[in-house]
C-alpha cells in the first residue's frame, strides 16, 4: 500500500424529508446573505427550489438566485455569478442540482474569495487556497462533486474543458434525498451510473502496489451500483436503488475506493476533450464509449489486475492458464453492461467521426503539456488507436 493522505470533511445530510434542514444547517455555519445556484427549471418544477428557499426564510437568512446552469458548466456563468455575489455581498453559496451546479457554485467560491478568475487555475494547473462557503442539495447521483475536490469548468472561447483539483473545493454539507432522483431519466440515470464506476474504476484500474481491503471497498461499490443500475433503471422510483447510487456517487469520489494508490484518470482526460468539441456529448455517455476501448489497449500492461476485476465484479470465469481471455472477457462484459442500460458503445454514436479523432487526440496533449499518463503514456498516435477502438 503507497502512502496517502484522505479528506473527508463534508458533513453528510441523507435521507428522505432533508430540505427542511437546509436554512438551519446554514444558518449554524454562519451564512446570512446565501446565493442559491440552479440549472434549468426542473427544480422549480418539482418545488424542491421552493421547499429550499422557504427553508433559509424561515432559518432568517435572505437569498438571491442565479439559475441557467448547463451540462459541462461554462465559465462565462461562473464569471457571471462572481460579479453578482461580489455586487450581493454574497457569504455563502448553495448548490441546488446535480454535478454540474455544483462545479459552477465551486467556481464562484473560489472566484469571490481569492479574487482571481477561475480559468486561471484551470489553465495553469494550480489550486485556490480559500473559497466562499459552498453547501449543497443534490438532484443527481453522478459526479459526486458533493463531497469531492473536483470541479471541472468549460471555456467556450477556446471549448476547452479542465480540472480543477483543491481541498477547498468540497462542500461543507450536502444534503442527499434519493426522492430527487427519481424524475431523472433513464438516459441520465445511466450517465450517472457510469460515471460513477468510473469514479472507482480509474482509481482501481492503476499500476504499482495496492491495498486488499481498497479493492475490496472497490469491488463492493461496482456490484452494488451495477445491481442497483439495473433496478433504478427499470423502477425509477425504487428508493433503495436510488439511495445506492446516490450515496455511491459520493463514496466513489471522495477518495475511499483508491485509498493506497496512485491514479491519473486517463479516460476522464480523454472524455473531456469529446465533450468539449462537442457540448452535447453527456459526460457519462463518452464514458461508456471510451473505457472499453482504454481498457483493452492498456490490458496486456496488468492482465492480472484486469482479470481480478472481470472474476470479481462481473463473475467471469477465471481462466489461470490463460488469464488475458478472463480480462479480455471482463472488459466486454462491461461494455454489454454500458449498452443494456442504454449508453452508447461506439464513436459514431456520439456523432463523432474518425476525421476527428487527431483533433481530439491533439487536444488532450496539450490540454496535459505531454502525453496522458496511464499504463503506458498516451501519445497523438495512441490515443487515435483508442478512438479507433471504439468504433
Amino acid at each position: 500500500m503507497q502512502n496517502f493522505t484522505l479528506h473527508t470533511t463534508t458533513e453528510v445530510v441523507f435521507g428522505r424529508d432533508i430540505e427542511k434542514n437546509v436554512g438551519p444547517k446554514l444558518k449554524e455555519l454562519g451564512a446570512s446573505r446565501v446565493l442559491v445556484h440552479f440549472g434549468g427549471g426542473s427544480v422549480k418544477r418539482n418545488g424542491l427550489l421552493d421547499k429550499v428557499e422557504q427553508s433559509l426564510t424561515d432559518a432568517g437568512l435572505s437569498y438571491i438566485e442565479l439559475g441557467g446552469v448547463s451540462p459541462n458548466p461554462k465559465l462565462s456563468l461562473v464569471r457571471e455569478g462572481i460579479a453578482l455575489a461580489e455586487k450581493e455581498n454574497v457569504d455563502f453559496i448553495l448548490a441546488v442540482g446535480g454535478g454540474s451546479v455544483l462545479d459552477s457554485a465551486k467556481g464562484i467560491g473560489m472566484g469571490v474569495a481569492t479574487g482571481r478568475d477561475p480559468w486561471e487555475f484551470a489553465s495553469t494547473g494550480t489550486a485556490p487556497d480559500k473559497t466562499l462557503p459552498v453547501a449543497s442539495v443534490l438532484t443527481l447521483a453522478a459526479s459526486g462533486s458533493e463531497t469531492s475536490n473536483s470541479c471541472v469548468l468549460t471555456n467556450e472561447e477556446n471549448m476547452e474543458k479542465r480540472g480543477i483539483t483543491s481541498q477547498t473545493n468540497r462542500p461543507c454539507v450536502s444534503f442527499l434525498n434519493p426522492e430527487n432522483t427519481y424524475t431523472v431519466s433513464k438516459f441520465q440515470t445511466g450517465c450517472g451510473i457510469v460515471d460513477i464506476m468510473m469514479h472507482t474504476l480509474e482509481r482501481y484500474l492503476t499500476p504499482g502496489d495496492g491495498s486488499d481491503i481498497t479493492d475490496r471497498l472497490a469491488e463492493g461499490l461496482l456490484i452494488a451500483v451495477r445491481d442497483a443500475g439495473r433496478v433504478a433503471i427499470e423502477n425509477p422510483c425504487d428508493y433503495e436503488a436510488r439511495a445506492t447510487l446516490m450515496w455511491a456517487g459520493s463514496v466513489s469520489h471522495n477518495g475511499y475506493t483508491g485509498c493506497g494508490r496512485a491514479s491519473t484518470f486517463p479516460v476522464h482526460k480523454l472524455e473531456h476533450e469529446l465533450s468539449a468539441f462537442h457540448d452535447e456529448i453527456a459526460h457519462g455517455a463518452g464514458l461508456s464509449v471510451l473505457f472499453p476501448a482504454w481498457a483493452l489497449y492498456v490490458m496486456e500492461h496488468d492482465i492480472p489486475r484486469f482479470a481480478q476485476l472481470a472474476n470479481r465484479v462481473f463473475g467471469v470465469e477465471m481462466d489461470f492458464v490463460h488469464p488475458e481471455r478472463t480480462a479480455r472477457e471482463g472488459i466486454l462484459t462491461m461494455k454489454r453492461f454500458f449498452a443494456e442500460i442504454g449508453m452508447p458503445v461506439r464513436m459514431e454514436q456520439l456523432g463523432l467521426k474518425p476525421e476527428d479523432y487527431e483533433t481530439l487526440a491533439n487536444n488532450a496533449v496539450k490540454t496535459v503539456r505531454g502525453p496522458v499518463k496511464s499504463y503506458v503514456p498516451l501519445d497523438e498516435q495512441a490515443i487515435v488507436s483508442i478512438f479507433k477502438l471504439a468504433e
